[in-house]
């Protein structure tokens, strides 16, 4: 999926005019994309001038980041390493399953096309 480097927009409003089903719009004057609304056309890729709306494979550093600055923050709440480690356990089985949920949806989506 398609995200706005928002150190990069310049808040033009090109892409927001350009999207085809208006998952783009402009929040304090940067741009941001509804990833529910997003039907991953890539239409706002290649006519942003300032190359601010980034492809989704760059974000995964930061994303990877993120989930688990936010796991260790529910680790965090518990003060005896026993609950910390079941904590750290129910983080991996909850990536498990959303990792099980795109494979399958990738499998699914693979059927799709055609020969």
């Amino acid at each position: 999926m398609p995200w706005v480097d928002k150190e990069l927009c310049i808040g033009c409003g090109i892409c927001v005019d350009e999207c085809p089903v208006d998952a783009v719009s402009l929040v304090d004057e940067k741009a941001e994309i509804d990833q529910f609304v997003c039907v991953r056309c890539g239409k706002c890729h290649p006519i942003c001038p300032e190359d601010a709306v980034i492809h989704d494979s760059k974000r995964i550093p930061l994303d990877v980041e993120e989930n688990v600055e936010r796991a260790k923050q529910g680790i965090a709440y518990y003060s005896d390493e026993e609950n910390q480690q079941k904590s750290v356990q129910r983080w991996i089985n909850w990536f498990t399953c959303q990792t099980k949920i795109a494979e399958q949806t990738i499998a699914q989506l693979e059927a799709m096309k055609k020969a």
